[in-house]
């Protein structure tokens, strides 16, 4: 598939920026990349799944960011 030459002029107008295109039947957005900026961003990209090291600090950012102190907030102390 080859570009259309309004698709080339908004190409070379804007060279290192994506391009947002309509389907004027469906509405529906794209966007044109260059193929460099598709590679590096895909690259770049880990869909694989999340370690138990990750998910753990996940979890730590999470509770350091809404002030939760643990358990220890919670015990009794006695009488």
């Amino acid at each position: 598939m080859n570009l259309t030459e309004e698709l080339t002029r908004a190409v070379a107008e804007h060279p290192d920026e994506p391009i947002r295109l309509t389907d004027p039947v469906t509405k529906r957005e794209y966007v044109l990349l260059s193929a460099a900026t598709y590679d590096r961003l895909r690259a770049a990209y880990d869909d694989s799944p999340w370690t138990d090291e990750e998910r753990d600090a996940l979890r730590s950012e999470a509770v350091e960011s809404l002030g939760w102190e643990g358990m220890e907030a919670y015990q009794d102390d006695g009488p």
